[in-house]
């Protein structure tokens, strides 16, 4: 061995190997140091922490392959294990590094990641990565009520750390609410900063109201009025947009101070009322759909977005339409006439009868005055029965057309409803749209033949009828009824009574004069005292005639005898 002093090369190197040898004392079991990966193999990976062996980490503690030369953070677990090697983790070095992360994420309120794990007393277990679990409150979840909270199982979602404690009990509570308002806040600033009206968006149906429905545009909502989702007239805005539809909509105004913002659908697509004139012209007949129904009238639609309206009146040229369901239903397609239009007010105004032929131009060939028919009765009133003619068109028999020669107080007396009748038209008026029907018209006027036949002062026959207080009825040829009064039951010289029906009975026969015979008021008025009276004046005329001059049989005697007073 040299007695030579060391030079300074040999100091110097001395000295480095003790520094080093004191760094690798100084290492602890459980510190966390940095390594240096030297060796990758198949199932492990070789990394130099700078003690006298390399640590092995099993290769699916990495999440993605290293490479030689990369720095990797681990714990030392022991210094020295089985076969003297150098034991070190890498998933407790990840953990350590990953509740400092946690930590600086509570201090900072930076976001963090985690999986609905299970449903819970109060909430969610939300599992955050390596092992660590978290408590998420179901009031902080979302920002709307959580009505199924299993359907949150097993979703990823970012988090804030609302509280953290990682000394004696470990406890961490989340609030992905925050996040979620925090977000929507964000979003809705962008929005605000960057959207102006005129620009289209993407938004979701969220839910309806009266008037329009709310669009989810990222966790903030624009209103969808109903006014603006169609060019033409929208009741229901169910029936435009459907819930949970993503929608195109374009922003036709936004407030950033209220924070308001006005969407429309029907803005997409350009006006049809600004190109209306070059494409429909009034007397246009055009095909559309019911879209609604109105006491007033029904809406048709041209097309999208063009709605006119065809009023009850409008509807048939012969029924009285009520209500447009009697002829139409809603999704009918049906052939209308352009009647008028407001290009300002955007109505137009339809007709459906003016595209068929009206009945009533044709009425005084189809049905002239004297044409026998056989109707059906339709409907019974005092006045009288409506028969139908053809479908929409009816005739009105009035109860004084039934019978020329009864009294009929009803036409039920004679009509059913539903029965057939034979019928003659009487009287056609066009303009007014009548059409008067009779019965009695049929056959010929008897009253008239009974004046042709019996002129006033005629004898005439016939048989009891009625007996009243004021006269006696008498129903003659014809079926006339005609009375003879009281003061005329009796001829000259008979007793009258006060009880008729002691001297007369009905269905006996008896003779009378006709003294009144009326066609127009159909009043027949007979006497039995004036026949006896001219049958009287014939005996006396001819019982004069008779008797020769010489006589001393005066014309007094004569009228005495008879009970005549001269």
């Amino acid at each position: 061995m040299s007695d030579r002093e060391p030079n300074n090369g040999e100091m110097i190197q001395s000295e480095l190997q003790e520094e080093y040898l004191k760094s690798l004392d100084e290492l602890e079991e459980g510190q966390l140091v940095e390594g240096t990966v030297i060796e990758i193999g198949p199932e492990q990976v070789f990394v130099d922490v700078g003690y006298k062996s390399e640590g092995k980490i099993p290769t699916e503690e990495f999440e993605t392959e290293p490479s030689i030369g990369d720095t990797v953070s681990v714990v030392l677990v022991s210094k020295e294990g089985k076969g003297g090697q150098v034991v070190v983790s890498k998933k407790r070095a990840d953990m350590i590094s990953f509740w400092r992360t946690l930590k600086e994420a509570s201090e900072t309120q930076e976001p963090v990641e985690g999986t609905f794990s299970k449903v819970i007393k109060g909430g969610f277990e939300v599992d955050l990565g390596y092992g660590i679990t978290a408590f998420n409150p179901m009031s902080q979840t979302d920002v709307r009520r959580v009505e199924d909270p299993e359907t949150f199982v097993g979703t990823k979602s970012r988090f804030l750390i609302e509280r953290f404690q990682k000394e004696k009990r470990a406890r961490i509570v989340l609030s992905r609410r925050s996040w979620l308002e925090r977000e929507i806040e964000n979003k809705r600033e962008e929005f605000f900063n960057t959207i102006k009206e005129g620009d289209e968006v993407e938004g979701r149906v969220k839910s309806f109201t009266s008037f329009g429905a709310f669009i989810d545009l990222g966790g903030f909502d624009g209103l969808l009025h109903i006014n603006d989702m169609s060019w033409g007239h929208a009741s229901r805005p169910k029936d435009y947009v459907k819930k949970d539809e993503d929608l195109r909509v374009k922003v036709i105004k936004i407030d950033p101070e209220s924070k308001k913002i006005n969407l429309s659908l029907k803005h997409l697509t350009p006006d049809p009322w600004t190109v209306f004139e070059s494409k429909y012209h009034v007397d246009d007949v055009v095909k559309g759909k019911v879209t609604k129904l109105a006491d007033f009238g029904a809406f048709i639609e041209l097309e999208d977005g063009i709605e006119g309206l065809a009023h009850v009146s409008e509807l048939s040229w012969v029924r009285r339409i009520k209500h447009p369901k009697e002829v139409l239903a809603i999704g009918d397609e049906v052939e209308v006439k352009i009647l008028d239009y407001d290009l300002e007010a955007g109505r137009v105004s339809l007709g459906l009868k003016q595209v068929l032929p009206n009945p009533w131009d044709s009425i005084e060939e189809q049905y002239p005055v004297g044409k026998r028919m056989t109707l059906e009765v339709k409907k019974l009133t005092n006045a009288g029965a409506f028969l139908e003619i053809e479908e929409g068109i009816d005739g009105f028999l009035h109860v004084d057309d039934l019978s020329w020669t009864k009294k009929i107080r009803h036409p039920s007396a004679m009509l059913k409803e539903g029965e057939k009748v034979e019928v003659v038209v009487i009287e056609l008026d066009k303009e007014a749209r009548r059409i008067r029907l009779g019965v009695k018209q049929l056959s010929d006027d008897p009253w008239q033949a009974l004046k042709s036949a019996f002129p006033k002062g005629s004898r005439i026959e016939g048989t009891v009828s009625g007996i009243t207080d004021f006269g006696v009825f008498v129903r003659v040829q014809g079926d006339i009824e005609g009375l003879i009064p009281r003061a005329h039951c009796f001829g000259p010289g008979e007793e009258p009574v006060e009880d008729l029906g002691t001297v007369f009975k009905e269905d006996e026969p008896v003779t009378a004069a006709v003294i009144e015979i009326n066609t127009n008021t159909q009043r027949l008025g007979l006497s039995i005292r004036d026949l006896k009276k001219k049958q009287q004046r014939k005996e006396m005329a001819k019982y004069i005639h008779d008797e020769e001059e010489e006589s001393t049989f005066t014309l007094g005697d004569f009228l005495k005898d008879k009970g005549i007073d001269s």
